[in-house]
């Protein structure tokens, strides 16, 4: 297996490093976990195929921990499971003469994420595309203000994104942006910190959308080549 496809099965659910502790799920060559950032602000599913492995569940309590290790080694890796009792306890990593160990969690002490029911989920009135532009430029633009918490997605006749967005005056960068679908009330704002570090995650997808509810909840999936990646943001009271 080339390292390079557990990596990014890995950034893009610990976020720049938000999220350390989650469950890995393997089932039918399937790799996958669910997750949510220590503020519940964010609940996200991750899942990459072709991934040659035997079925289970393992603790990864410390992901930090394990990017460093994986970082020793070189491009094409073999992972084995060693076990005690039917229970997967290290996760053995192998790379031409070097090898590493990994020492796995029980999947008890790893909190469960919240879950939002398929009943729960309401209506996306809104829906607006993201392209590689606005992923690029949302990037830059959150790096150019590094003190800035929010973005806020407004409609006064066009729809735009604006970093730092204020009634006042202040530094900001406003990204127009095109709707597929457009019924936003009123201004919303979300994390911008945790959607720059999504979007890097992701930043090799061409195509997404974003949909927004009235109600307080943004939803964005890309879908990459082996990967799927969604996410479930919480908007955030913004003081304007």
């Amino acid at each position: 297996m080339n390292k390079n496809k557990l990596e990014r099965f890995i950034s893009k659910y610990t976020l720049g490093g938000l999220v350390n502790s989650v469950k890995w799920t393997i089932k039918d060559n399937i790799l996958s976990t669910i997750f949510d950032t220590p503020d519940k602000t964010v609940l996200g599913k991750v899942s990459v195929n072709k991934f040659p492995f035997e079925n289970a569940a393992l603790g990864v309590y410390t992901t930090d921990q394990l990017q460093k290790l994986l970082s020793v080694l070189s491009d094409n890796i073999e992972l084995t499971l060693t076990k005690i009792d039917k229970r997967a306890v290290s996760l053995h990593i192998t790379s031409q003469q070097t090898s590493v160990n990994f020492v796995l969690a029980d999947t008890a002490v790893i909190s469960e994420p919240h879950h939002f029911q398929s009943q729960t989920i309401p209506e996306f009135e809104t829906i607006i595309d993201i392209d590689t532009s606005f992923i690029n430029t949302f990037i830059r633009a959150k790096s150019a203000l590094p003190d800035v918490e929010t973005f806020t997605i407004i409609n006064n006749g066009t729809l735009r994104v604006i970093i730092g967005y204020s009634l006042t005056n202040t530094n900001r960068v406003t990204i127009p942006v095109k709707g597929q679908e457009d019924f936003l009330f009123e201004p919303m704002s979300f994390n911008a910190n945790v959607f720059k570090e999504i979007l890097f995650a992701n930043r090799e997808c061409t195509s997404a959308q974003l949909k927004l509810s009235n109600k307080g909840l943004a939803h964005i999936q890309f879908n990459i080549d082996d990967y799927s990646a969604e996410y479930y943001i919480v908007a955030v009271q913004k003081s304007v």
